[in-house]
């Protein structure tokens, strides 16, 4: 990871920091517009697209809730076309406030009550912080269908720091400037932008909207606090690089409270993390459709059995060979996806280590089940429900089956 461009961080700096408020309304609207788009899924949720995203049907009504609602000449806008509420969605996943509920057909965009509940006990500042923190560390904006950084991990904050280097200290006009217009899509990314913004970094000159087109950008000028705030971030990331980069295996994992010991002086009302509840094991009979096209198998697991127990079992049901690697896939409360993998492989966890009572996971959702990584059989085992224990089972059972088993091999013949 390259960082270049930094600012020294001055006395001057230092002092916007100490002096900034921080409210609903400043030094941007992102408390306002978070919490408004919490109340808009409410308790019962939302319905969502099979990407889990917002449903088109919402975005406007949702898009004019903002503080600053986004005019578009677009007939048919999607939820990227709405940067702010891009972003905005990022945060709700990343976060781990909002969760997708797939328990009916289609799937629900749900808000976390235990979660929400930490939520409400934060105060302002920590609430702002949680946001930030979020979205300069631990945002995946691969749940919105952005880059990613391919092999390389890529930080929310990493494009924002890339995108000062580039803004000139006396702001760069964008209208009629197409190719100023194009650095944007890329770096930092619209709905980075519509954060930056949200958050008090920058400002945005909106221009009125133009028939078939999106938002329409005037100017993008500095705030002093956004300058403080990013070149104080830039220059601590960059001498920790390994508590940042190397330290955790995705950055879902990345916990909430890492920059607080940097900005607390600053924000002494910063005392409070969001808490999440801990994962229980979850005790009974799993019931799970293991599906390989049109052909299913259902097979019940006791939980205390492993992973290995599971895989072996689906194995079986399709009269499959064991003699290759396996991995299962699921997504976690973040949206990120966790691997379970075959006991030979390096990278942990291992398929008998974790149990099946120990997914994260109820009734609707489906994982991935890969089997022979050169063939690439691609299981979906969908959990349909949690029995009670029984004390007679004590192996996988093998209980409805539709639909002849492929030959394993077959193109040999």
């Amino acid at each position: 990871m390259y960082f270049y461009g930094l600012i020294e961080f001055t006395p001057a700096h230092a002092k916007t920091l100490q002096q900034q408020a921080i409210d609903d309304q400043q030094p941007g609207t992102i408390l306002a517009d978070f919490n408004a788009l919490l109340d808009f899924i409410g308790p019962k949720g939302i319905s969502a697209t099979e990407g889990h995203l917002f449903p088109l049907k919402i975005l406007k009504p949702l898009n004019q809730r903002l503080s600053r609602p986004i005019e578009l000449g677009l007939k048919r806008p999607q939820q990227k076309s709405y940067p702010h509420l891009n972003g905005l969605y990022l945060l709700l996943r990343s976060t781990g406030l909002g969760r997708i509920d797939a328990t009916d057909k289609k799937p629900r965009l749900m808000v976390d009550r235990e979660v929400l509940q930490s939520w409400a006990n934060l105060n302002q500042t920590e609430q702002y912080f949680t946001l930030l923190e979020t979205w300069a560390l631990r945002a995946n904006a691969g749940l919105i269908g952005e880059h990613t950084g391919g092999f390389f991990r890529e930080f929310q904050l990493q494009n924002a720091l890339t995108f000062f280097h580039w803004l000139p200290p006396e702001g760069r006009q964008i209208a009629g400037n197409a190719d100023a217009l194009d650095k944007l899509r890329y770096t930092p990314g619209m709905h980075n932008l519509g954060l930056l913004e949200l958050f008090g970094l920058i400002k945005v000159e909106h221009n009125p909207p133009v028939e078939g087109d999106g938002w329409q950008i005037g100017r993008i000028d500095r705030l002093s606090f956004g300058e403080a705030l990013i070149t104080l971030l830039g220059n601590h990331i960059k001498a920790n690089y390994d508590e940042f980069f190397l330290d955790y295996d995705d950055t879902s994992e990345i916990p909430f409270g890492l920059l607080q010991p940097l900005l607390q002086p600053y924000f002494p009302a910063w005392q409070r993390h969001l808490t999440f509840p801990d994962q229980a094991f979850q005790a009974g009979v799993f019931i799970f459709k293991v599906s390989l096209g049109k052909i299913w198998r259902r097979i019940a697991i006791p939980a205390e059995l492993t992973l290995d127990a599971l895989s072996s079992s689906i194995l079986n049901a399709y009269q499959f060979d064991h003699d290759h690697l396996d991995r299962f896939t699921y997504i976690n409360r973040f949206g990120v996806a966790k691997h379970i993998q075959h006991p030979y492989m390096e990278e942990p966890p291992h398929t008998d280590e974790v149990k099946v009572g120990d997914l994260p996971i109820e009734p609707g959702t489906t994982i991935e089940y890969l089997f022979d990584f050169g063939d690439r059989w691609e299981f979906e085992v969908t959990l349909e429900r949690i029995d009670p224990a029984d004390p007679t089972l004590s192996q996988p059972k093998l209980l409805e089956q539709h639909g002849r088993s492929p030959e394993q091999y077959g193109y040999w013949e």
